[in-house]
């Protein structure tokens, strides 16, 4: 178990409450070390350097050689979007593109993400079409007995066709963050507006692979 912020004691109780046996997280709060190191043979480990500064290069291997290229820490902010259809997002489902699309980009492409509020509901990965991305999302969100009514979906590239979009449309997305620059984006507005839906573009797509 890894957490990014100081661990408080309710998040160690619900940790302690599957088998655990390494905790992760930059600072523990006062009683969380003894809580935790009440079971058996637990490892509890303090991170103590920003990992992100480490890595200044992320390198994959190719036939013949390797490709080496800048990280993906690209953040993104609501001035940043592109609102392309006619409807633009409420509040809330801006709040849930936004947490959408940081959880995409650490997603294999072809990536999916369902997401509402500050939650995942769905994540569709490594696929070879956007659509099958779609539909796994989908049917992992229905497995966990999540309701995808309302969510929005991120898409870690953009929807070369319409189709794509519409499988979100089905299972009950009302807004879209994808960045954009198909040369059928014209198809893809459009379809979002004839369903209702609201369309944001980032103009930078991640790149997971």
């Amino acid at each position: 178990m890894c957490v990014n912020r100081s661990l408080d004691m309710a998040t160690a109780e619900a940790i302690n409450e599957v088998f655990t046996e390494v905790v992760i997280a930059p600072e523990y709060e006062h009683g969380v070390l003894e809580f935790l190191t009440k079971k058996k043979d637990r490892r509890l480990i303090r991170q103590t350097v920003d990992l992100r500064k480490i890595w200044e290069v992320d390198i994959r291997r190719v036939v013949g050689g390797v490709l080496v290229q800048e990280p993906d820490r690209h953040r993104i902010h609501p001035t940043d979007l592109k609102v392309v259809t006619v409807r633009t997002p409420t509040e809330e489902e801006m709040q849930a593109l936004l947490f959408a699309w940081h959880v995409v980009k650490h997603v294999k492409s072809n990536a999916i993400v369902y997401a509402r509020g500050d939650r995942t509901l769905g994540i569709g990965a490594g696929q070879m079409s956007r659509v099958d991305s779609s539909k796994i999302a989908a049917m992992k969100a229905a497995e966990a007995g999540l309701d995808l009514q309302g969510c929005a979906v991120a898409s870690d590239a953009y929807f070369p066709f319409a189709d794509g979009l519409l499988e979100a449309v089905k299972v009950g997305a009302t807004a879209v963050i994808q960045p954009g620059g198909s040369v059928r984006d014209s198809e893809v507005i459009a379809a979002a507006n004839e369903h209702n839906i609201a369309m944001v573009f980032t103009g930078i797509r991640h790149f997971r692979h």
